[in-house]
């Protein structure tokens, strides 16, 4: 019987490959992103070339300060008429003023977040953001005159009761002793300047709560935990870092404020723990003594500006220190 062998079939060709991203001689695309990724350098570059004219700029002008003072800059005698320019009581005060206004801008900062997004329902919600947003718009000298006209009065009577109802307290003694006659004084800056970063505080931190995992939230419920068990134990742990960011953030605000902290200060300068005293910061000298000044005096102004910057640059390193220690905590990936 013959063996019939079948033909052997036609070769097939292949399916040509389906045109798509990055196929062909030009992807699309290519020619925007590289143009987009050339954008965004030369923006970044930018930023880091203003901030170096700055400090360099800025520096070149106090550097006769820096030149003549040395590490006296740091001393307790500010004395233009003397011809002396230590600043060592001026950033005492800033951050006394700083410190005064987180004490009062953080937890209420942190019970409006969190009313706003745990608590009140969205018809109540919306009109509270507004007019926290608006309050962040307000100018800070408009600030310093409400305090002036409004608060000044009512808050030297208020510090002179204070004082005395501490006396012979040990420690509140000497905060709270000899209060400012005219309601002048490092607690009354520290109050403005807590109204003014109240808004910048509670819009971060609120945004922060606003991301966590509805997840967490309905799992600590689940388990029985109350409302404050499930805001401490997941919205808490989960925008630590954010958290941090966001009052890092306001002192360094804080820090800087100069008009409204000019205005009602009492320009003092000198280191006590008398928070009911008057005082001074580094910028409320700037704004008052620069009109006038000439010589070292200019400089020493100017050096305090450089002194100011490098303590906001430090004060945000250390934000982004604490943000990156906290998400590596939480396991979050750092670039």
């Amino acid at each position: 019987m013959a063996v019939i062998t079948p033909a052997p079939e036609a070769p097939v060709d292949p399916e040509p490959a389906p045109r798509g991203l990055g196929s062909g001689d030009r992807p699309p695309g290519v020619v925007t992103d590289h143009l987009f990724r050339w954008v965004a350098l030369l923006g970044g570059l930018t930023v880091l070339l203003i901030l170096a004219l700055i400090a360099y700029s800025t520096t070149k002008e106090a550097w006769p300060w820096f030149r003549e003072e040395g590490l006296g800059i740091f001393a307790n005698d500010w004395v233009p008429s003397q011809n002396k320019f230590g600043a060592g009581a001026l950033i005492y005060g800033t951050f006394v003023v700083g410190l005064i206004a987180l004490m009062f801008a953080v937890p209420l900062s942190l019970g409006i977040a969190l009313f706003i997004t745990e608590i009140a329902p969205a018809k109540l919600a919306k009109p509270i953001i507004y007019v926290v947003d608006l309050l962040a718009a307000i100018p800070s000298v408009v600030y310093g005159l409400w305090a002036i006209f409004v608060l000044l009065d009512p808050l030297k009577d208020l510090f002179a009761d204070i004082s005395s109802a501490t006396e012979g307290i040990p420690i509140l003694d000497s905060l709270f002793a000899n209060p400012s006659a005219t309601g002048r004084s490092y607690m009354t800056a520290g109050i403005i300047v807590a109204i003014m970063i109240i808004p910048i505080v509670t819009s971060i931190t609120r945004e922060v709560f606003s991301t966590t995992p509805a997840q967490l939230k309905e799992a600590a419920i689940g388990l029985g935990a109350t409302r404050w068990e499930m805001i401490r134990g997941a919205v808490f742990a989960h925008s630590r870092g954010g958290v941090v960011a966001a009052v890092m953030i306001g002192l360094g605000r804080a820090v800087g404020e100069t008009i409204a902290v000019a205005l009602v200060i009492g320009s003092s300068q000198r280191i006590s723990a008398e928070i009911l005293g008057p005082g001074d910061t580094m910028a409320s000298v700037i704004v008052n003594e620069f009109g006038e000044a000439t010589g070292t005096h200019r400089a020493a102004l100017i050096g305090l500006g450089v002194v100011l910057f490098v303590l906001t640059v430090l004060v945000g390193m250390a934000a982004r220190g604490m943000v990156t220690h906290f998400d590596k905590k939480s396991g979050v990936l750092v670039r």
